[in-house]
């Protein structure tokens, strides 16, 4: 069992409705997390939830380029950048949460990939690896060094998340049976691999919750 102290932090990604079952970029299973994200936000002292939050038009989705395919991969200003069906566009009902979502007593909504030319997978830095959303800022002057990840997707702002969290000196831990994969080929191998290579626990949520 883990003991959670004072300065942990559960930090849920992107529990929204285009990334559950029937919303615009829907992965398998992601709405059966959403319970046990629910029973570990209740044991933690501070919950942070993630949203993202696109403008109409925004450099990751498909439809902004003209001849391209969802999961095509494309050369950005600041990197390769992956093409998206259109997801989580402001105000819109698949931008909200997760129904099933009940965490009020989060202290933070962070919200990431709002601006229109540059795609955020992480909740620290926007994809340049360079522009910082302000968590990081956040999370040192409350005190909180120890972030449990949970929530969507997997491979991508879950990794992407920790991974960059680790490098901004935050003790990262994966909790994978409350986390679902997008699955592209070879992102869930390359997910492990990075986790392993940055020292980020990956572990289940009995470990904080009990049998």
């Amino acid at each position: 069992m883990i003991t959670l102290q004072a300065t942990d932090a559960l930090l849920a990604v992107d529990l929204q409705n285009d990334f559950c079952p029937g919303g615009a970029l829907g992965i398998a299973g992601s709405d059966e997390i959403v319970p046990v994200v629910n029973a570990l936000a209740r044991a933690f002292p501070h919950v942070i939830l993630t949203q993202d939050w696109h403008p109409p038009g925004h450099i990751s989705f498909a439809s902004a380029h003209r001849g391209a395919k969802p999961y095509q991969t494309i050369a950005a200003p600041y990197g390769p950048q992956a093409l998206w069906p259109d997801h989580c566009i402001q105000n819109s009902h698949g931008a909200k949460f997760h129904p099933g979502l009940d965490v009020p007593h989060a202290e933070l909504v962070l919200r990431k990939g709002y601006r229109l030319d540059i795609d955020a997978y992480s909740a620290f830095l926007e994809n340049d690896h360079v522009t910082p959303t302000g968590l990081a800022g956040y999370l040192r002057e409350r005190g909180l060094t120890r972030l449990f990840l949970c929530g969507l997707a997997y491979d991508f702002c879950v990794r992407f998340t920790a991974i960059d969290g680790t490098s901004q000196d935050f003790e990262c831990l994966v909790i994978e049976d409350a986390t679902r994969p997008v699955k592209l080929p070879g992102s869930i191998d390359a997910t492990r691999q990075a986790f392993a290579e940055a020292g980020i626990q990956r572990i289940q949520a009995e470990e904080i919750l009990g049998s």
